[in-house]
Protein backbone atom coordinates (compact mmCIF):
# COMPACT_ATOMS: atom_id res chain seq x y z
CA UNK A 1 0.00 0.00 0.00
CA UNK A 2 1.32 3.07 -0.94
CA UNK A 3 2.30 5.58 2.06
CA UNK A 4 -0.44 8.44 3.06
CA UNK A 5 1.50 11.04 1.97
CA UNK A 6 3.20 10.06 -0.83
CA UNK A 7 1.92 12.04 -3.33
CA UNK A 8 4.61 11.64 -6.37
CA UNK A 9 8.33 11.05 -6.98
CA UNK A 10 10.18 13.87 -7.73
CA UNK A 11 11.75 12.82 -11.00
CA UNK A 12 15.57 11.94 -11.50
CA UNK A 13 16.79 14.90 -12.77
CA UNK A 14 15.58 16.65 -10.05
CA UNK A 15 16.65 14.13 -7.10
CA UNK A 16 20.84 13.76 -8.41
CA UNK A 17 23.22 16.51 -8.34
CA UNK A 18 24.99 16.27 -11.69
CA UNK A 19 27.83 17.05 -11.06
CA UNK A 20 30.87 14.72 -9.75
CA UNK A 21 32.22 16.58 -7.19
CA UNK A 22 31.47 16.96 -3.96
CA UNK A 23 28.87 19.90 -3.71
CA UNK A 24 29.77 20.89 -0.26
CA UNK A 25 33.74 19.91 1.68
CA UNK A 26 35.26 19.23 4.44
CA UNK A 27 37.17 22.44 3.34
CA UNK A 28 33.94 24.72 2.92
CA UNK A 29 32.76 23.21 6.70
CA UNK A 30 36.19 23.98 7.75
CA UNK A 31 36.03 27.43 6.25
CA UNK A 32 32.77 28.58 7.14
CA UNK A 33 33.75 27.75 10.81
CA UNK A 34 36.40 30.16 10.51
CA UNK A 35 34.05 32.74 9.31
CA UNK A 36 31.79 32.07 12.10
CA UNK A 37 34.60 32.59 15.08
CA UNK A 38 33.49 35.53 17.20
CA UNK A 39 29.60 35.14 15.68
CA UNK A 40 28.18 31.74 16.94
CA UNK A 41 28.36 30.78 20.49
CA UNK A 42 30.42 27.29 20.89
CA UNK A 43 27.51 25.26 22.80
CA UNK A 44 28.41 23.18 25.35
CA UNK A 45 28.53 19.48 25.27
CA UNK A 46 26.62 17.34 28.13
CA UNK A 47 26.00 14.31 29.27
CA UNK A 48 23.78 12.14 31.54
CA UNK A 49 24.48 9.07 33.56
CA UNK A 50 20.58 8.69 33.22
CA UNK A 51 20.43 9.31 29.37
CA UNK A 52 23.53 6.78 28.75
CA UNK A 53 21.12 4.05 30.69
CA UNK A 54 17.72 4.79 28.76
CA UNK A 55 19.86 4.63 25.51
CA UNK A 56 22.34 1.42 25.66
CA UNK A 57 25.58 3.73 25.31
CA UNK A 58 27.07 6.76 25.87
CA UNK A 59 25.44 10.12 24.61
CA UNK A 60 27.29 13.40 24.29
CA UNK A 61 24.50 15.70 23.45
CA UNK A 62 25.63 18.79 21.73
CA UNK A 63 23.52 21.88 22.81
CA UNK A 64 22.32 24.09 20.21
CA UNK A 65 19.48 24.83 21.75
CA UNK A 66 21.67 27.53 23.52
CA UNK A 67 22.84 28.89 20.45
CA UNK A 68 22.30 32.62 19.61
CA UNK A 69 18.68 32.65 17.88
CA UNK A 70 17.85 29.05 20.13
CA UNK A 71 18.83 26.62 17.15
CA UNK A 72 21.50 25.92 14.92
CA UNK A 73 20.22 27.96 11.89
CA UNK A 74 22.52 30.93 12.65
CA UNK A 75 25.26 28.51 11.41
CA UNK A 76 24.69 28.14 8.06
CA UNK A 77 22.68 31.78 7.39
CA UNK A 78 25.49 33.58 8.55
CA UNK A 79 27.96 31.75 6.97
CA UNK A 80 25.83 32.91 3.59
CA UNK A 81 25.52 36.14 3.87
CA UNK A 82 28.74 36.82 4.93
CA UNK A 83 29.56 35.64 1.46
CA UNK A 84 27.45 38.11 -0.36
CA UNK A 85 29.19 40.86 -2.39
CA UNK A 86 28.58 44.33 -1.58
CA UNK A 87 26.05 45.13 -4.61
CA UNK A 88 24.37 42.04 -3.30
CA UNK A 89 24.11 43.18 0.20
CA UNK A 90 22.99 46.49 -0.49
CA UNK A 91 19.66 44.81 -2.73
CA UNK A 92 18.90 42.70 0.63
CA UNK A 93 17.80 39.34 1.41
CA UNK A 94 14.46 37.23 1.12
CA UNK A 95 14.08 34.36 3.14
CA UNK A 96 11.38 31.89 3.91
CA UNK A 97 10.72 29.86 7.17
CA UNK A 98 8.46 28.49 10.09
CA UNK A 99 10.56 30.12 12.39
CA UNK A 100 14.16 29.60 13.29
CA UNK A 101 15.40 29.83 9.62
CA UNK A 102 14.06 33.38 9.68
CA UNK A 103 14.98 34.85 12.86
CA UNK A 104 18.63 33.80 12.34
CA UNK A 105 18.80 35.05 9.05
CA UNK A 106 17.36 38.36 10.38
CA UNK A 107 19.87 38.44 12.81
CA UNK A 108 22.94 37.40 10.54
CA UNK A 109 21.22 40.51 8.37
CA UNK A 110 21.13 43.02 10.86
CA UNK A 111 24.48 42.33 11.97
CA UNK A 112 26.19 42.82 8.53
CA UNK A 113 23.93 45.77 7.63
CA UNK A 114 21.43 43.76 5.24
CA UNK A 115 18.14 44.70 4.50
CA UNK A 116 15.70 41.56 4.82
CA UNK A 117 12.07 40.17 4.09
CA UNK A 118 11.17 36.97 5.60
CA UNK A 119 7.72 34.87 4.09
CA UNK A 120 6.73 33.09 7.32
CA UNK A 121 3.61 30.58 7.86
CA UNK A 122 0.55 32.23 9.43
CA UNK A 123 0.52 29.42 12.04
CA UNK A 124 4.33 29.53 12.96
CA UNK A 125 4.88 29.91 16.46
CA UNK A 126 4.32 33.87 18.16
CA UNK A 127 7.56 33.69 19.80
CA UNK A 128 9.23 33.16 16.52
CA UNK A 129 7.52 35.58 14.91
CA UNK A 130 8.54 38.15 17.12
CA UNK A 131 12.12 36.85 17.60
CA UNK A 132 12.24 37.68 13.79
CA UNK A 133 10.77 40.90 14.12
CA UNK A 134 13.23 42.26 16.86
CA UNK A 135 16.07 41.82 14.84
CA UNK A 136 14.56 44.12 12.34
CA UNK A 137 12.87 41.67 9.59
CA UNK A 138 10.10 42.64 7.29
CA UNK A 139 7.36 39.91 7.59
CA UNK A 140 5.35 38.36 4.95
CA UNK A 141 2.70 36.03 5.81
CA UNK A 142 1.48 33.29 3.86
CA UNK A 143 -1.17 29.99 4.41
CA UNK A 144 1.11 26.88 4.48
CA UNK A 145 -1.72 25.15 3.59
CA UNK A 146 -2.65 26.95 0.49
CA UNK A 147 0.58 28.94 -0.03
CA UNK A 148 3.67 28.17 -1.95
CA UNK A 149 6.61 30.00 0.37
CA UNK A 150 9.36 29.39 -1.76
CA UNK A 151 7.38 30.98 -5.15
CA UNK A 152 6.17 33.60 -3.05
CA UNK A 153 10.36 34.58 -1.71
CA UNK A 154 11.23 33.73 -5.45
CA UNK A 155 8.59 36.46 -7.08
CA UNK A 156 9.67 39.10 -3.83
CA UNK A 157 13.39 38.71 -4.44
CA UNK A 158 13.02 38.91 -8.54
CA UNK A 159 10.43 42.36 -8.10
CA UNK A 160 13.24 43.52 -5.99
CA UNK A 161 16.49 42.08 -7.01
CA UNK A 162 17.00 40.57 -3.62
CA UNK A 163 19.02 37.37 -2.86
CA UNK A 164 17.31 34.57 -1.92
CA UNK A 165 18.46 32.72 1.15
CA UNK A 166 16.66 29.38 0.97
CA UNK A 167 16.31 27.69 4.23
CA UNK A 168 18.58 24.44 3.68
CA UNK A 169 19.45 23.63 0.08
CA UNK A 170 22.43 25.63 -0.13
CA UNK A 171 26.01 24.68 -0.23
CA UNK A 172 26.75 27.54 2.03
CA UNK A 173 24.18 27.25 4.09
CA UNK A 174 25.19 23.30 4.64
CA UNK A 175 28.56 24.09 5.09
CA UNK A 176 27.58 26.66 7.78
CA UNK A 177 25.15 24.06 9.66
CA UNK A 178 28.28 21.04 9.40
CA UNK A 179 30.21 23.12 11.84
CA UNK A 180 27.77 22.11 14.78
CA UNK A 181 29.39 18.44 14.40
CA UNK A 182 32.65 19.93 13.71
CA UNK A 183 33.41 21.85 17.08
CA UNK A 184 31.44 18.30 18.44
CA UNK A 185 33.61 16.50 17.09
CA UNK A 186 36.95 18.59 18.03
CA UNK A 187 35.34 17.90 22.30
CA UNK A 188 34.74 13.94 21.68
CA UNK A 189 36.78 11.84 20.48
CA UNK A 190 36.02 8.36 18.79
CA UNK A 191 32.08 8.72 17.94
CA UNK A 192 30.50 5.95 16.48
CA UNK A 193 27.57 7.90 15.15
CA UNK A 194 25.68 11.49 14.73
CA UNK A 195 22.13 11.80 15.40
CA UNK A 196 20.31 15.34 13.89
CA UNK A 197 17.16 16.07 13.54
CA UNK A 198 16.21 16.03 9.81
CA UNK A 199 13.49 18.25 7.71
CA UNK A 200 14.83 19.66 4.71
CA UNK A 201 18.09 17.73 5.55
CA UNK A 202 20.51 20.84 5.86
CA UNK A 203 21.95 20.01 8.76
CA UNK A 204 22.04 15.96 8.14
CA UNK A 205 24.16 16.62 5.23
CA UNK A 206 26.29 18.90 6.91
CA UNK A 207 26.88 17.10 9.61
CA UNK A 208 27.59 14.11 6.87
CA UNK A 209 29.91 16.22 5.68
CA UNK A 210 31.70 17.56 8.72
CA UNK A 211 31.83 14.30 10.61
CA UNK A 212 33.41 12.24 7.61
CA UNK A 213 36.01 15.18 7.03
CA UNK A 214 36.86 14.17 10.64
CA UNK A 215 36.24 10.07 10.53
CA UNK A 216 35.24 8.22 7.73
CA UNK A 217 33.58 5.79 9.90
CA UNK A 218 31.68 7.91 11.62
CA UNK A 219 27.65 6.57 10.73
CA UNK A 220 24.93 9.45 10.41
CA UNK A 221 20.90 9.26 11.28
CA UNK A 222 18.74 11.67 10.93
CA UNK A 223 15.71 11.64 12.61
CA UNK A 224 11.89 12.33 11.83
CA UNK A 225 8.55 12.63 13.36
CA UNK A 226 6.59 9.18 11.71
CA UNK A 227 3.62 11.78 10.22
CA UNK A 228 6.69 13.57 8.11
CA UNK A 229 8.86 10.99 7.06
CA UNK A 230 9.81 12.28 3.44
CA UNK A 231 13.32 12.12 4.21
CA UNK A 232 13.08 8.35 5.29
CA UNK A 233 10.88 7.66 2.42
CA UNK A 234 13.20 9.20 -0.36
CA UNK A 235 16.12 7.29 0.97
CA UNK A 236 14.03 3.98 1.03
CA UNK A 237 12.93 4.74 -2.48
CA UNK A 238 16.12 6.01 -4.42
CA UNK A 239 14.92 9.23 -5.57
CA UNK A 240 12.93 12.40 -3.91
CA UNK A 241 9.39 11.97 -2.62
CA UNK A 242 7.08 14.64 -1.88
CA UNK A 243 3.82 15.35 -0.15
CA UNK A 244 1.36 17.56 1.47
CA UNK A 245 2.77 19.46 4.39
CA UNK A 246 2.66 17.01 7.25
CA UNK A 247 0.71 17.24 10.52
CA UNK A 248 3.60 17.27 13.79
CA UNK A 249 4.08 19.01 16.57
CA UNK A 250 7.58 19.64 15.44
CA UNK A 251 6.75 22.64 13.69
CA UNK A 252 10.40 22.93 12.30
CA UNK A 253 10.12 19.73 10.91
CA UNK A 254 7.26 19.96 8.49
CA UNK A 255 8.72 19.79 5.17
CA UNK A 256 7.02 18.40 2.17
CA UNK A 257 10.35 16.71 0.56
CA UNK A 258 14.54 16.56 0.79
CA UNK A 259 15.87 19.59 -0.80
CA UNK A 260 18.08 18.60 -3.56
CA UNK A 261 21.44 19.05 -2.61
CA UNK A 262 20.83 17.35 0.60
CA UNK A 263 19.31 14.60 -0.55
CA UNK A 264 22.08 13.77 -2.44
CA UNK A 265 25.12 14.19 -0.38
CA UNK A 266 22.79 12.23 2.73
CA UNK A 267 23.24 9.23 -0.11
CA UNK A 268 26.56 9.40 -0.98
CA UNK A 269 26.96 9.54 2.75
CA UNK A 270 25.24 6.62 3.88
CA UNK A 271 22.62 8.34 5.84
CA UNK A 272 20.31 6.61 7.26
CA UNK A 273 16.78 7.88 9.04
CA UNK A 274 14.65 7.00 11.46
CA UNK A 275 11.18 8.33 12.91
CA UNK A 276 9.68 8.77 16.26
CA UNK A 277 6.24 9.75 16.99
CA UNK A 278 4.83 12.93 18.42
CA UNK A 279 4.83 10.91 22.16
CA UNK A 280 8.28 10.21 21.96
CA UNK A 281 8.88 14.01 20.96
CA UNK A 282 6.91 15.22 24.60
CA UNK A 283 8.53 12.54 26.21
CA UNK A 284 12.06 13.80 25.01
CA UNK A 285 11.00 17.21 25.76
CA UNK A 286 10.00 16.38 29.50
CA UNK A 287 13.41 14.32 29.98
CA UNK A 288 15.58 17.30 28.85
CA UNK A 289 13.54 19.45 31.12
CA UNK A 290 13.62 17.20 34.00
CA UNK A 291 16.70 15.51 33.72
CA UNK A 292 19.05 17.94 31.94
CA UNK A 293 17.33 20.94 32.81
CA UNK A 294 17.00 21.96 28.66
CA UNK A 295 14.26 23.70 27.43
CA UNK A 296 13.79 21.92 23.64
CA UNK A 297 11.49 22.40 21.22
CA UNK A 298 9.75 19.43 19.93
CA UNK A 299 11.70 19.19 16.51
CA UNK A 300 15.02 19.84 18.63
CA UNK A 301 14.07 17.39 21.08
CA UNK A 302 13.99 14.57 17.92
CA UNK A 303 17.43 13.24 18.38
CA UNK A 304 17.13 12.67 21.77
CA UNK A 305 13.61 11.04 21.49
CA UNK A 306 15.52 8.82 19.37
CA UNK A 307 18.28 7.85 22.12
CA UNK A 308 15.18 7.50 24.41
CA UNK A 309 13.35 5.01 22.31
CA UNK A 310 16.52 2.73 21.41
CA UNK A 311 15.37 4.00 17.67
CA UNK A 312 19.06 3.72 17.18
CA UNK A 313 21.59 0.56 18.60
CA UNK A 314 24.60 -1.62 18.14
CA UNK A 315 27.45 1.99 18.68
CA UNK A 316 28.79 2.81 21.86
CA UNK A 317 29.52 6.62 21.40
CA UNK A 318 26.60 8.64 20.19
CA UNK A 319 26.85 12.28 19.54
CA UNK A 320 23.25 14.23 19.45
CA UNK A 321 22.69 17.51 18.26
CA UNK A 322 19.76 19.13 20.22
CA UNK A 323 18.55 22.00 17.32
CA UNK A 324 16.59 24.13 18.58
CA UNK A 325 14.94 25.29 22.11
CA UNK A 326 12.17 27.91 20.87
CA UNK A 327 8.75 27.49 22.29
CA UNK A 328 7.15 29.43 24.77
CA UNK A 329 6.06 29.43 28.11
CA UNK A 330 2.48 28.25 27.39
CA UNK A 331 3.31 25.72 24.55
CA UNK A 332 5.58 23.79 26.36
CA UNK A 333 3.29 23.42 29.32
CA UNK A 334 1.16 22.30 27.21
CA UNK A 335 3.14 19.61 26.08
CA UNK A 336 4.57 18.32 28.35
CA UNK A 337 1.93 18.45 31.04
Amino acid sequence: MAHPHAIRACSESDAVVTSTTEVVSFIDVRDAAARLRGVVHRTPVLTSRQLDAHAGAQIFLKCENLQRTGSFKIRGAYNRLAQLNQAEKTRGVVAFSSGNHAAAVALAAQRLGIRTTIVVPSDAPPNKIEATRGHGAEIVFYDRKTGDREAIARDLAERSGATLVPSYDDPRIIAGQGTAALELLEEVSDLDAIVVATSGGGLLSGTAVAAHGVNDRVQLYGVEPETADDFARSLAAGVRVTGPVPETIADALRTPSPGELTFELARRHNCKVVTVSDEHLKSAMRFAFERLKLVAEPGGAAGLAAMLNRKIENHKRIGVIISGGNIDVERFQSLVA
